[in-house]
């Protein structure tokens, strides 16, 4: 184990509800059973609130045309809030490096340091087409490669010697960004392929990951690791997971019953035909999960393919496809396994996320914290 553990949620800049196919990534057509509740910031304020009043020490925002501009949401957010930091998801294709430094160390001076970066470079060619992006796969990964040193380097150039990028992407000219009185935020950033694990091993703070078994992810960690050293770095991890906490195993599992029983087996149809046309490798990962279903299971747990690990998520919605089960005992075990396996960041997410986010927090986070494996809440 490297440090202590960092909890983080999620904010559903999509809307909100209590089924799977209400909020998140490729639910831009709501589907669902339960209610709907609207991004409000009233209701997104909440939800902060309540992350705050726990042991989360951020929130990710997520971003895609199907949610709300991660950007903009978190700065109001930032003022219905006192410590607790934004995990803000951008894309770097879509923006210029410089105005992103810049934004950054506007976001850090105006929340008193409260930001982190998720660099997404994007798996989904459609999803980029729609922002005019046409690169192919390996091609955004050289520009992210590109985007970030020039990030790194206009942030840490002086202003009497300002910074000066020429790349296949961009030719910076002579730019400096001041990050005084705070650095520049850590950067989040994920991706299964060889090109995105180069571009980890070189420019990331926090390699994130989708939920698959832990012996298997602790592979992932050494990996990267020993790339990280080679360029003389140092890479921290985290895992993205959906979860279920309750005071009992089995009352977990009927939550997870309750969630499957909103599906249709058309919307598992259709959203394995749009899934599958994705570029991404870690998506591939969550896909394979389910393969070779074409019906939808008679009880959720015929869905757990490791100890506590359900990958129903993943039958509908794109991106993270697997969640934590169990009891508030069972799931703060898994965690701990993670923990030991390497991972220090853990972003996770439930339906609604606003009732689970106490689930969580006064279950196994108030277990793990009882174990003395978090790592303190600050605000800067």
């Amino acid at each position: 184990m490297s440090g202590g553990i960092h909890l983080h949620w999620y904010l559903p800049t999509n809307g909100d509800s209590r089924g799977l196919t209400g909020s998140g990534n490729d639910s831009h057509v709501v589907q669902f059973a339960g209610g709907y509740r609207a991004p409000t910031l009233s209701y997104l304020a909440e939800i902060a609130r309540a992350a705050e009043a726990q042991d989360f020490h951020a929130v990710l925002t997520p971003t895609g045309t199907w949610c709300e501009d991660a950007w903009i949401t978190t700065a109001a957010l930032s003022r219905e809030t006192e410590r607790l930091k934004f995990l803000v998801a951008f894309r770097p294709g879509l923006i210029s490096p410089t105005l992103v430094a810049h934004q950054a160390a506007t976001f850090q001076r105006i929340t008193g340091g409260r930001l982190l970066l998720n660099v997404v470079t994007g798996g989904d060619r459609i999803e980029q087409a729609r922002f005019g992006d046409h690169l192919d796969h390996d091609s955004r990964y050289t520009r992210t490669r590109e985007f970030l040193a020039v990030v790194r380097g206009v942030t840490a150039a002086p202003p009497d010697k300002p910074f000066s990028f020429k790349g296949g992407h961009y030719d910076i000219r002579d730019a400096a960004i001041s990050t005084a009185q705070h650095s520049l935020p850590t950067i989040f950033f994920g991706g299964a392929s060889p090109a995105a694990q180069e571009v980890a091993a070189e420019q990331a703070d926090v390699y994130l990951v989708w939920g698959r078994p832990p012996e298997l992810e602790a592979q992932t960690v050494r990996d990267l690791t020993a790339r990280a050293e080679a360029k003389g770095r140092r890479l921290k991890f985290g895992v993205r997971l959906h979860v279920i906490s309750r005071d009992t195993e089995a009352e977990a599992w009927t939550v997870a019953d309750k969630l499957l029983a909103h599906l249709s087996p058309e919307r598992v149809r259709a959203a394995r035909e749009l899934l599958s046309a994705s570029e991404s490798v870690g998506q591939s990962q969550m896909l394979a999960l389910n393969a070779g279903r074409d019906v939808l299971p008679a009880s959720a747990r015929e869905l757990e393919f490791y100890p506590g690990l359900w990958s129903g998520y993943g039958l509908v919605r794109g991106g993270a496809g697997t969640a934590l089960v169990g009891s508030h005992a069972q799931v703060a075990d898994l965690i701990e396994t993670y923990h030991r396996a390497g991972f220090d960041h853990f972003i996770l997410s439930g339906q609604p996320h606003l009732e689970e986010a106490w689930h969580f927090g006064e279950g196994a986070a108030a277990r793990l914290k009882a174990r003395n494996l978090l790592a303190p809440v600050s605000k800067s």
